[in-house]
């Protein structure tokens, strides 16, 4: 019934652990009709705001979220993205962190 309204349509959600892609093949295995256009992921709002901001963040972001980031410069980052991702965790990352 959405899909003949005349609505837009989104799928918002505030998962960290996975990339919009691998969220949206999970979703049409599911059945879902929807396209990669729809999600909108607290990943992708971080991504906006590290757009807007124009900083170089260091991710400490689960690998399966990473390809969310592709074109943004981390070298001699300026910021900190966190998300769902323990095995980044450990002292040696949250050291480079809090620097």
């Amino acid at each position: 019934r959405l899909r003949s309204a005349p609505l837009t349509i989104r799928f918002v959600t505030n998962t960290t652990k996975e990339s919009k892609r691998d969220l949206l093949e999970r979703l049409t295995r599911l059945g879902f009709d929807i396209a990669e256009h729809e999600i909108f992921t607290s990943l992708t709002a971080a991504r906006n705001l590290l757009e807007q901001q124009q900083v170089r963040p260091l991710l400490l972001v689960d690998d399966k979220a990473l390809p969310d980031f592709t074109g943004i410069g981390t070298d001699n980052p300026n910021a900190v993205v966190v998300g769902l991702a323990p095995e980044h965790f450990h002292y040696e990352m949250m050291n480079r962190a809090f620097r």
